[in-house]
């Protein structure tokens, strides 16, 4: 077999790895590339392999990142099946449509506002091509031996970063060689998912590092959070929390329904404002056998939450006077109903912008956490006045010390490794890091480069 880097290298986005033999093509993540301009100009190039010559899809998560470029690739012609587990299929479901509606809405808005260089700015896929593409897939349980394609055995194992995050172990049956690609790794300690699963065999390694060179800081995220609202909320001000609606949504809404319930912060209205995160807590709610949480737990979530629905309750929100949490997405800043959010509190310095998790290059939630003085939304530069966070102790990836406390969990020794899925630096210093540790052969994974497993 061959594996053909097709994304996912020298960034965090963009995931797309190609394996591939005389008969067949086996794509494993089909993500669209965020971040800075000359990354996202990427998701408008034709697909490096004719789609249609690609036999099956086998998904590592939800992320956008992993997923998101999946209805452009039917709808330029794949034709085959999409394997995933149980979880993230249902999380496709509602990231899938509402990535292509939120292009939609986007393409409509620059129109309106004339602030695209297009006449006519067309979004990358709609949400009815998001639907097509669902028709495709197909899910399975945890450790469940699959054929993709004839000759080739799959199955799942628990990554630990968000619902339904597995590594794919991908055995070519008649050499009995095995290649793992570990997807995105989490915590060992999460504060609402389980620890990845250890690692039994493989003969290559396919490793992420978004995190390669450095540790995440240690400090306690009740507390950080604790502070923050209550110095915000007794200026009279608004905590806005920009997060991904999948994971980090339901691990906030968890901590600050606790911190309240223990009265370290004042009793506020905890807004979640973005479809996808309330259709994502609904699956995590109905999921909490594969997370920490109990039922209980999350009908506490459920309970205490106003779920802003609608567009009209959204403009309404944007006008609220008095102290209050609101979560939107998305987790970068780099779309959705946030960007009203931050336009109406960035200028304000009574408010507060709580960033939990890496931001990648280029987006806007790297800019505001880099002291920005002014980003642009829309076409025009809004001043940044509010206080900018960013919890670092809120990733949902592990950081270098986790992942090769994960690695060395396992019995594995395998021929080669390749790091991916990080910034060129971090790729570099997680290389250096593995190999230092286990003695293993690595490489780090080059755009397009092609290598035989």
């Amino acid at each position: 077999m061959k594996l053909r880097f097709l994304g996912g290298a020298g960034t965090v986005t963009g995931s797309r790895y190609l394996l591939s033999d005389d008969k067949h093509r086996l794509l494993v993540d089909c993500g669209m590339y965020q971040g800075v301009k000359n990354l996202r100009k990427r998701n408008w190039a034709p697909f490096p392999v004719d789609p249609s010559t690609i036999d099956a899809v086998v998904l590592t998560h939800a992320h956008i990142d992993h997923s998101g470029y999946l209805p452009a690739l039917v709808k330029n012609g794949f034709k085959g099946k999409i394997y995933c587990t149980k979880a993230t299929h249902a999380l496709c479901k509602v990231l899938l449509p509402d990535a292509g509606f939120l292009q939609e809405e986007d393409a409509k808005y620059a129109f309106r506002k004339k602030f695209s260089k297009h006449e006519h700015p067309e979004p990358l896929f709609t949400e009815k091509d998001a639907w097509e593409a669902l028709k495709h897939f197909e899910s399975l349980h945890y450790h469940e031996a699959f054929e993709p394609v004839k000759g080739i055995k799959v199955t799942f194992t628990p990554a630990g970063h968000i619902l339904g995050s597995s590594c794919v172990h991908v055995t070519d049956k008649a050499s009995d060689r095995t290649v793992v690609f570990s997807g995105d790794v989490g915590r060992q300690d999460d504060v609402i998912m389980r620890p990845p699963e250890p690692i039994a065999k493989a003969d290559v390694l396919i490793c992420e590092s978004t995190y390669g060179d450095r540790a995440h800081a240690v400090t306690d995220p009740e507390e950080e959070l604790a502070q923050i609202i209550t110095k915000t909320a007794g200026r009279g001000g608004i905590v806005l929390m920009p997060a991904f609606a999948v994971g980090r949504a339901q691990m906030l809404l968890y901590l600050i329904h606790k911190i309240m319930g223990q009265q370290r912060i004042p009793k506020l209205p905890v807004y979640l404002n973005s479809p996808m995160a309330i259709k994502a807590t609904e699956i995590f709610c109905n999921h909490h056998k594969e997370h920490k949480l109990s039922a209980a737990e999350c009908e506490m979530i459920d309970d205490q939450t106003h779920f802003v629905r609608t567009v009209e309750e959204s403009i309404e929100l944007d006008s609220a006077r008095y102290p209050c949490v609101i979560i939107s997405a998305s987790g970068m800043a780099s779309g959705g109903r946030v960007l009203h959010h931050l336009k109406t509190l960035l200028p304000n310095p009574r408010n507060s912008v709580v960033f939990a998790g890496f931001q990648a290059p280029g987006t806007r939630g790297d800019a505001l956490v880099n002291g920005a003085e002014s980003v642009k939304i829309h076409g025009e530069y809004w001043p940044v006045k509010a206080e900018i966070y960013n919890l670092d102790s809120l990733s949902a990836h592990g950081d270098y010390n986790e992942i090769l406390e994960w690695l060395g969990q396992g019995s594995l020794k395998p021929d080669k490794a390749y790091v991916t899925h990080g910034e060129m630096v971090a790729s570099d210093v997680m290389r250096k890091r593995i190999a230092e540790r286990f003695g293993w052969e690595v490489e780090v994974a080059e755009l397009f480069d092609e290598v035989e497993v």
